[in-house]
Order: structure tokens, then C-alpha cells, then sequence
């Protein structure tokens, strides 16, 4: 499978392209082809966690100096979340470059809609590019993915728009467990699906969502709940 397209997203040619290919490969495929294959993405997918804390550590400092550590935590946290990095993994279409296994393979197009799936990969491609070019290569890289979200952030209204995150912390304090988000269904044509989503607490329902995407649905659903709560959203 020829990486020439994804580098250029990357912007990154690879000295060493194998540790592209293994940041690409399924545990599934490396199974079925342990003679041939060089290795899966779960290890480099270790290290990647690890380089993305740091250099978007350094990146909302840098750009927002007056912030306190508490608020960069969940700001980070907001941008290293299994969702967001599956959101940066589609829009660079990682999908379609994983080697996957024969089982898996049959499910290729569904693949573009796993999220710990895309977000492992993504984070292997992280590490890939820092054992091959260094540090400063995967800042500039991240710098270009980032964007948008980074500059989303703001200190005054940030925390009082993500629902799930306030959600959560009241279901640990109270129930001492996390909110369920279970998918109810979807509708539309493909380029405008409206999901549906539930969110359960201990094991009872506590409000619906809809919105053009799982994430956005989810949070009408976070909000719904914080209403019946008595938590204003």
C-alpha cells in the first residue's frame, strides 16, 4: 500500500518507512502474517500517548499563558481523548492505510468509524514520525492537526460548553460511576447523518441527544441530563 499520499498529510517522508507500516498494522494482520510482518501498532501506540502529552503540553502553555494547570489538564485532556484523536484520524483518512486481517478487512468501511481504533493508530503514527525525525517534525505536525481545536479553546467558556466532562464529574461525586452513552439510532442521507443518543447513569436513563455527529450528540444528551439533574448547563 503505497504511504506517498498519507506523508504528504503529514508532511513527512519517511527515512525509515517500515515504522510507517507497523504504525499501520492491525494486530489482526500481524497475526495472520507473523513470518512477514515486522510488527503491530500497540507499542508504538505507547510511546505516541506519551509524545502527544508533551508537545500539546507545551503547545497550550505556549498559547495560553495565562491559564492556570488545572484548566490546561482538562484542555488537554479535552485534545487527547479517544474521540478527538479518532476526529483527527478521520479527517486524515488513517482508515483506509491500516493493514488489517482478514476478518477485520470484510468490515473495512466500518473501520473508518471506530474510535479506539483510529485514535490507537493515530497515536502510532506519532511515534512513528518521532523515532524517524525527531521531535521537532512531530511538533510542526501536530501543530497543523491541532489548530482548529487548539484555537477553539477559551478559558471563560470552554468548561461551561462541554456537558459530558461536567456530567462526568457529577456522576464520580454522586454515583462514583461514569455515564453510559448508548446510540439509540441514526438518520439522513451519509454526508448528513443526525445520530441519537442516551445517556444512562447507574443504570438509569437521564436524557437524549441528536446532533450531526456522535460527539455532538452525546453532548445534547450530557446537557439533557444535567437539566434533569438540576445542574444548569
Amino acid at each position: 500500500m503505497p504511504f506517498k499520499e498519507l506523508e504528504k498529510r503529514i508532511g513527512h517522508t519517511f527515512a525509515q518507512p517500515d515504522l510507517l507500516r507497523v504504525a499501520l498494522t492491525h494486530r489482526s494482520h500481524y497475526f495472520e502474517n507473523k513470518a512477514s510482518s515486522l510488527g503491530h501498532f500497540e507499542r508504538l501506540e505507547f510511546l505516541g500517548d506519551a509524545v502527544l502529552d508533551l508537545l500539546l503540553s507545551e503547545a497550550l502553555m505556549d498559547k495560553y499563558p495565562e491559564v492556570d494547570e488545572g484548566t490546561l489538564s482538562k484542555w488537554r485532556a479535552s485534545l487527547v481523548n479517544e474521540q478527538s484523536l479518532s476526529d483527527v484520524a478521520r479527517a486524515m483518512n488513517l482508515g483506509k492505510y491500516v493493514f488489517l486481517g482478514r476478518s477485520e478487512s470484510l468490515n473495512r468501511d466500518q473501520s473508518q468509524d471506530r474510535p479506539r481504533m483510529l485514535a490507537s493508530v493515530f497515536e502510532a503514527v506519532v511515534a512513528a514520525v518521532y523515532k524517524d525525525a525527531g521531535l521537532e517534525t512531530v511538533k510542526k505536525f501536530m501543530e497543523r492537526e491541532f489548530a482548529a481545536q487548539l484555537n477553539r479553546l477559551d478559558k471563560d467558556n470552554e468548561y461551561a460548553t462541554d456537558f459530558k466532562t461536567r456530567l462526568q464529574e457529577y456522576a464520580q461525586k454522586r454515583w462514583k460511576v461514569l455515564p453510559d452513552y448508548r446510540l439509540l439510532g441514526s438518520a439522513g442521507p451519509e454526508h448528513a447523518k443526525i445520530f441519537t443518543y442516551e445517556v444512562w447513569i447507574d443504570e438509569e436513563s437521564y436524557g437524549k441527544g441528536e446532533g450531526n455527529s456522535r460527539k455532538a450528540a452525546e453532548q445534547e444528551a450530557a446537557r439533557a441530563a444535567l437539566n434533569k439533574i438540576g445542574e444548569k448547563p
